[in-house]
């Protein structure tokens, strides 16, 4: 599918892996596609379920419905400080390729189908260290993802294009 074939935008990047898990703490599920519904999730989730880590602290901007993070900002991390963090380790729903994160805050895009707009920068927690065993907070700060919220729903699958629409909040 070419360019001018969207109205959204251009194209920017690639879903690479999909993740959710059923409750806080427990091991990330990779999944071929999943289900996002507007103002909530991914179906299956344990942040759309209210079983999230975070859960009890919900954010009125939406910002927990989806993370993202970017595999080359993993291969980053492996090639400058020797830690290898597996994308589920990561804890972020989506894995991306080829898409600039942080480019996208403030902005409307499309993953396949699905409708996101960028919230903010999904910084790394002591409690992913606490899970991974990994001393990866120093080294992800503003590079650990994003926080999007879910426009409009549908299905996201893996090889689905992201889009910028390049349309601010």
């Amino acid at each position: 599918m070419s360019p001018e074939s969207k109205a959204t935008g251009k194209f920017t990047g690639t879903v690479e892996a999909i993740y959710i898990t059923s409750s806080a703490g427990k091991p990330m599920q990779l999944l071929s596609e999943a289900e996002a519904i507007a103002g909530q999730g991914l179906a299956g989730d344990r942040y759309l379920k209210g079983t999230g880590y975070y859960s009890n602290r919900p954010l009125a901007d939406g910002s927990r419905e989806i993370t993202l993070i970017e595999t080359e900002e993993l291969q980053g991390l492996e090639r400058e400080t020797g830690i290898h963090l597996d994308p589920s380790e990561s804890r972020r729903n989506v894995l991306t390729r080829s898409v600039s994160l942080n480019g996208l805050i403030g902005k409307r895009f499309r993953m396949g189908e699905v409708v996101c707009e960028g919230i903010r920068i999904c910084e790394p927690c002591t409690y992913l260290e606490k899970l991974t065993q990994k001393r990866v907070m120093r080294p992800l700060v503003h590079r650990g993802g994003l926080r999007v919220r879910i426009v409009s729903g549908g299905t996201v699958r893996v090889g689905d294009a992201i889009w910028d629409s390049s349309r601010t909040r």
